[in-house]
């Protein structure tokens, strides 16, 4: 999939279109759409194309469950587009979006679903607006993440990473934590794989993580107290908790800035953030919850390991972290 090209005014005028419609009128599925069940799932492909010559594939797996609906409607309300603008101008032209919707297995009707990869304003909006907002979830403290991480690690294919070795992203939202193991027997009822055992979550995440970049974004930080030390042990600083669950697609496009190197550092993202219409307060936010992962990469602006302490900047620098040194 991915053909066609992305317009942000388009998509601007599709969001604009929504202004006066209710969420249900938005999510309008009642079941799992047919063309995102994953039963029988082959291969959802991004695809290098005469007019996307340099395809970056990203993958959103949103939780659907009841505490966490909010975030699949911010981002068809008004999120994505920001999110797409600050893409487009760190030139990633040719970036195409996928969407999954993740819920619990051990009782939902739909506990997976999966879109497509695509390039265009509105396939995107389409699939993401496809997705079943089931609002359900178990109330174990679990959700069924682990196997959205199987069937992005074993069901898809990426020109980025098969042609060019240059791995994609993948951004899941949630607030509970993942059961410890892929479970043989849903991977057989979900998706129809035959495998010979329980795969155990990290295992999985080492597999996909030879072709993307994996992110968990916790919405608030009451929530990050019931989950995040043992996202942690699984992705470590590629956790990230947010303050409110409105600056998620901030944050997920500063990830790739950071990452790929279109924000040298922490300093270079607030014009970005800006110009795709964050306000002041959210770019805040933002940089508070992507300073860790920055630091992990070397892109928060801090010196290097190896200078002495009298080189340690003192003041805020370009992360705008004051730094003191050691006792």
């Amino acid at each position: 999939m991915g053909y066609g090209n992305y317009s942000q005014t388009a998509h601007e005028a599709l969001v604009s279109r929504r202004v006066s419609l209710k969420d249900e009128e938005v999510f309008r599925q009642r079941v799992c759409h047919p063309l995102m069940g994953p039963r029988g799932l082959k291969l959802r492909e991004s695809r290098d194309s005469e007019a996307h010559p340099e395809t970056l594939a990203i993958a959103f797996a949103l939780d659907v469950t009841g505490s966490m609906g909010a975030i699949p409607v911010l981002l068809a309300r008004r999120e994505l587009h920001r999110f797409m603008r600050i893409l487009t101008d760190c030139g990633f032209r040719d970036a195409q979006v996928l969407f999954m919707a993740v819920g619990d297995a051990a009782s939902d009707s739909y506990p997976l679903q999966v879109g497509q990869f695509e390039s265009t304003a509105e396939l995107m909006d389409q699939w993401l607006t496809n997705c079943y907002l089931e609002g359900g979830g178990g109330g174990t403290g679990r959700e069924s993440y682990e196997l959205a991480l199987y069937a992005l690690a074993e069901h898809t294919g990426i020109d980025c990473w098969d042609k060019r070795q240059k791995r994609g992203y993948l951004f899941m939202t949630g607030d509970e934590l993942p059961y410890n193991a892929v479970s043989r027997a849903q991977v057989a009822s979900v998706i129809g794989d035959r495998v010979d055992d329980d795969i155990p979550v990290e295992e999985v995440v080492a597999t996909l993580q030879r072709r993307y970049h994996p992110f968990f974004l916790i919405p608030d930080h009451e929530r990050r107290l019931d989950c995040e030390r043992r996202w942690r042990d699984i992705l470590g600083d590629r956790v990230v908790s947010l303050e409110r669950p409105e600056d998620a697609c901030f944050v997920a496009a500063s990830l790739v800035a950071l990452t790929e190197g279109r924000a040298a550092h922490l300093g270079e993202l607030p014009p970005l953030l800006e110009d795709a219409g964050a306000p002041r307060d959210r770019i805040d936010d933002v940089m508070r919850a992507v300073t860790p992962y920055a630091a992990l990469i070397g892109r928060d602006g801090s010196p290097l390991p190896g200078l002495g302490l009298a080189e340690l900047p003192t003041g805020d620098g370009p992360s705008r972290w004051t730094r003191l040194p050691r006792p």
